[in-house]
């Protein structure tokens, strides 16, 4: 089930896009207005999701490749087909990187690009799986022909790189050997570092995959990472509580204050900004983060949507802007024993930095600004029945079913032990029961012997003479009346063997004798 899960999960995980449609491009370009923005949206994509090329090592990883399908929901979403005005992404991107290039570069750049709109006209579906665009066609040719090998798409989109199989190759540890490990990367295209930054621990590779995290209850850590091929790093999680998710206790993570902090405030944000940025760029405003070199260099910036606990610079550069906690923060639920992610959804905007270029005369009256382009809410509502059956059995139901199954051997056990001892006590009363009725027995018995003897003897002496018949009688009834003595309730069984008794000792009579010593003794039959 575990492997299942992690291979190919099926959970419902959608992708959603809010676009910024920019309303006043004139007012921006001739007039100098802030820019007008209105979010449209949401479009939304479900994501089909396995991985691929598995295979495990000796050494506790296992490496894979992802390969992922977005699927329109079009019952989700808004219409793909209306018309939206956004920023000319190539063009203000080649305006931006000219700034450091030789005067002469920028004026052939000038020529090239007279005559580009500053603001394009496209379709939701075109922004963001492909339309044709005059720089990116142009690149792809000089590549071609000679052979400069400069970095550029086919083709201008943003989200067509999401399908299909990734390039990335992920090398993971399984937690066979150790928990505390589960579901972290090992490497990542076969290097144990990102090589988009040069130092640590902007460049570090120490987080989950996203499929599991090592569980809290075993590292005790309030601090876990996840890996996000979009931001180009480790994207930090702390544990802020305990929540319950459809009947499973689960932690509460978001991301923690410094993780768009500027290096001021935060010194181990600094790698992420390049040599030699002053404290009043971007790169050191609260809420950005610089992600150019995962981009072909574009001036691409991330923070959280609509700026929310960003700087007010960056919103009070732009109109429209509505930041919200409970629309776009970023959280995670995820299960503390099992490290199994519940529920979670990640909020993130990109930004294009436009830079001011006056000798790039398409674009020279632009204003120098972080401009939002597109916000995305990628995440999971909940698991699918039969992983949550999994999941809630191994937790919740463990938790209850374990010390029920001890408390009942402990009563079971109590149980046992009062029977057997019930049962030895009645045992033991029982025999001392028997032993003293049996000694009562024996007593009466004794009593009867001595008597019948002492009565036989005592007629033996008397046996002859004409009161021989009534001594006989009268022995008999002395005899009788001795055994009622011996019992106050006699039964009748009882007296008539006493009767017997007694006639038997009187028959005896003639067969009394002499012993030597002159006592009188039973004469043996011969």
């Amino acid at each position: 089930m575990s492997y299942y899960y992690w291979q190919k999960p099926g959970v419902v995980r959608l992708t959603k896009v809010f676009i910024f449609n920019v309303t006043n491009p004139e007012g921006v370009l001739r007039r100098g207005e802030r820019p007008r923005l209105v979010e449209v949206g949401p479009y939304v994509y479900r994501e089909e999701m396995e991985k691929v090329n598995v295979k495990f090592h000796d050494n506790d990883t296992v490496t894979f490749q992802h390969r992922k399908i977005l699927h329109f929901v079009p019952e989700m979403s808004k219409d793909m087909n209306e018309r939206i005005c956004v920023p000319n992404i190539p063009l203000l991107t080649l305006a931006t990187q000219s700034r450091h290039m030789p005067w002469g570069v920028q004026a052939a750049m000038s020529v090239l690009v007279r005559g580009m709109q500053n603001f394009v006209t496209v379709t939701p579906a075109e922004f963001l799986f492909g339309y044709d665009d005059t720089l990116v066609t142009l690149a792809n040719i000089a590549n071609t022909l000679l052979h400069i090998n400069w970095p550029a798409p086919r083709i201008m989109s943003l989200l067509k790189g999401r399908n299909g199989t990734l390039p990335e190759v992920h090398t993971m540890y399984t937690g066979h050997t150790s928990m505390a490990r589960m579901g972290l990367l090992d490497k990542l295209n076969g290097l144990d570092t990102l090589p988009f930054w040069s130092e640590a621990p902007c460049n570090s590779i120490k987080a989950s995959e996203g499929s599991f995290f090592p569980p809290r209850d075993i590292t005790h850590e309030d601090l876990v990472a996840i890996y996000d091929k979009d931001l180009c790093r480790a994207f930090p999680l702390q544990y802020r509580r305990r929540v319950d998710k459809d009947g499973i206790s689960a932690g509460y993570y978001t991301p923690p204050d410094s993780i768009f902090a500027p290096s001021m405030e935060y010194p181990d944000n600094r790698c992420f900004c390049p040599p030699g940025e002053s404290p009043e760029s971007p790169c050191e405003l609260r809420g950005l983060q610089n992600i150019s070199p995962c981009h072909y260099d574009a001036p691409v910036f991330v923070s959280f949507p609509h700026f929310w606990n960003a700087d007010d610079k960056l919103t009070n550069a732009v109109e429209g802007m509505t930041p919200s906690r409970d629309r776009h923060e970023t959280f995670f639920k995820i299960q503390t024993k099992l490290g199994v992610t519940m529920e979670a959804k990640v909020r993130i905007q990109l930004n294009l930095k436009v830079d001011h270029a006056p000798y790039i005369y398409s674009v020279h009256t632009f204003p120098e600004i972080v401009f939002p382009i597109i916000w995305l809410e990628e995440g999971v509502d909940e698991l699918t029945p039969e992983i949550h059956r999994w999941v809630y059995i191994a937790t919740t139901a463990a938790d209850f079913i374990i010390p029920s199954v001890e408390y009942s051997f402990i009563v079971v056990g109590a149980l046992t032990l009062a029977a057997v001892f019930v049962r030895t006590y009645k045992g033991v009363v029982f025999t001392a029961e028997n032993l003293e009725r049996g000694m009562e027995e024996l007593r009466s018995g004794s009593h009867l012997l001595v008597n019948a003897a002492s009565h036989a003897a005592s007629m033996a002496t008397h046996r002859s003479g004409p009161h021989r018949d009534g001594l006989r009688d009268q022995h008999r009834d002395q005899h009788y009346h001795l055994l009622r003595s011996t019992s106050t309730a006699p039964s009748s069984s009882q007296e008539a063997d006493a009767v017997e008794q007694a006639e038997q000792a009187t028959e005896l009579e003639p067969m009394v004798g002499r012993g030597p010593s002159g006592s009188p003794c039973l004469a043996r039959a011969v």
